[in-house]
């Protein structure tokens, strides 16, 4: 089909996809441990659901300790490659005192984007693979597997399942819809993905709560030794300060410092960290964050020292690190640096692998143009600072296999925080994006090959 066809067949189906995303939307699947099941249970029926209406024949694959991946073959014509398209269906947490200005799964859309959890992250990604593969009637031109994840916001149990079973991800290309954009409208294939490292650190100073009057001054507070602590992970220029990490510099493009301050809501006057390009620090250096902290809430705070405070630390890792080594190099450093003999307990929480894609193969060129094609305007070759834990994985069982990452996210999604959203002609412009490679990978197996010539 050429670009205009497909374009206007996108364009017939938006209405029925903004319904079906809308539905998605509505389900509270959220797979972190303490949440209920059958939500996740029921997004995966949905899915199968979903796409017997739009014309391609799945079922579940039973993850052991996990839920249920969405999956599904569909043949292709002979010669043709295989390109496996994966989304996942879990999503992050949304409790209202993130800052939602509205019910997270009561889907709505206003100035043309949808806002509720997982509208982005990655329910959109689930709904580009089906419009894509409605497009062709469910039988594309190129053999596909569809893999639709269960629980990639949790630490993948998929992995084991895959790894014992090594055909179901056989293919040319993996098609991974679960990236985005740094700007709406400017389409972006992302080429690496740092690691995760995370653990949580305990301080004890003191047998219980003390009068900070009585006591303050030389009996030491749990939470101000926590404090120094944390400090000491950063430097003086807020670089990751945690001697052994793998970093290197960026070489590819840039990214502008006034688009990223705005997609990351830095407040005016505030100062960006670290030293180094932009892009170096999102894409080839670690980052650390302590993303939880466990004290005496202000509400209920007293004059007393305080005597246990605990803190979750989230290490981002650049592409080439070994996440278990980076781990033990964060718990080392946080040991290392207890002021006044404090007492540090740490406990692992989870890791993930960086990934890094080659991006000079056939498949990637054929996705940068069908970008292109899409958006209207020159696509670029980004990293990203997330991480997707199961394409090393991956990358390990169809090592000559090259990967495409993109999706619908742009600066003002709000992946991960409160008022999540998508905007729907970013949408509209990547199912294109799909179908246009699907097209085209199914192109070059059929165009005949060149003549030979003769002296």
């Amino acid at each position: 089909m050429p670009v205009e066809e497909i374009r206007t067949l996108t364009e017939g189906l938006m209405a029925e996809v903004t319904e079906d995303l809308a539905a998605l939307v509505r389900i509270p699947s959220c797979a972190f441990p303490g949440f209920p099941p059958e939500p996740v249970n029921e997004a995966a029926a949905a899915i199968v659901d979903l796409f017997e209406r739009y014309g391609v024949s799945t079922s579940l694959l039973d993850v052991p300790d996990g839920y249920p991946a969405v999956y599904a073959e569909i043949p292709g014509p002979p010669g043709a490659p295989t390109i496996l398209l994966y989304a996942h269906y879990d999503i992050q947490p949304a409790p209202l005192e993130q800052g939602w200005d509205s019910d997270p799964f009561e889907p709505f859309i206003r100035d043309n984007r949808m806002y509720g959890r997982g509208a982005s992250d990655d329910k959109s990604g689930v709904m580009i693979i089906a419009a894509a593969l409605r497009l062709f009637g469910g039988q594309p031109p190129v053999g596909v597997r569809v893999l639709i994840e269960g629980e990639e916001e949790t630490g993948s149990n998929l992995e084991a399942l895959i790894a014992a079973n090594p055909n179901l991800v056989r293919c040319d290309a993996f098609v991974i819809n679960d990236g985005g954009n740094m700007k709406m409208g400017e389409p972006e294939l992302t080429a690496a993905l740092r690691g995760i490292a995370a653990c949580d650190v305990t301080v004890r100073t003191l047998k219980g709560m003390a009068h900070s009057g009585s006591y303050g001054g030389a009996a030491p507070d749990a939470l101000m030794a926590l404090i120094r602590i944390l400090d000491s992970l950063l430097d003086e220029n807020g670089d990751v300060a945690i001697a052994g990490l793998t970093r290197f510099e960026w070489e590819g493009g840039g990214v502008p410092e006034d688009d990223y301050r705005a997609a990351a809501g830095v407040l005016p006057g505030v100062g960006l960290m670290g030293t180094g390009t932009l892009a170096t620090r999102l894409w080839a250096r670690p980052s650390v964050t302590a993303i939880g902290l466990d004290a005496t809430p202000t509400d209920h705070a007293s004059n007393s020292l305080i005597p246990e405070a605990k803190a979750r630390i989230s290490l981002r890792l650049a592409p080439g690190s070994d996440p278990e080594e980076s781990l033990r190099l964060l718990m080392a450093h946080l040991h290392a640096h207890a002021p006044w003999g404090a007492q540090v307990i740490t406990a692992p929480v989870n890791t993930g692998d960086a990934f890094k894609g080659r991006t000079d193969g056939p498949v990637f060129a054929a996705a940068r143009e069908a970008a292109e094609a899409a958006f209207g305007r020159e696509a670029k070759v980004t990293g990203s600072g997330g991480t997707i834990p199961l394409l090393t994985t991956l990358q390990s069982l169809a090592p000559d296999a090259e990967f495409v990452i993109w999706g619908p996210g742009d600066e003002k999604s709000q992946v991960h925080a409160a008022n999540e959203s998508v905007d729907m002609g970013e949408l509209q412009r990547m199912i294109v994006a799909e179908a246009l490679l699907l097209e085209t990978l199914g192109e070059l197996v059929a165009r005949p090959a060149p003549a030979a010539s003769h002296p």
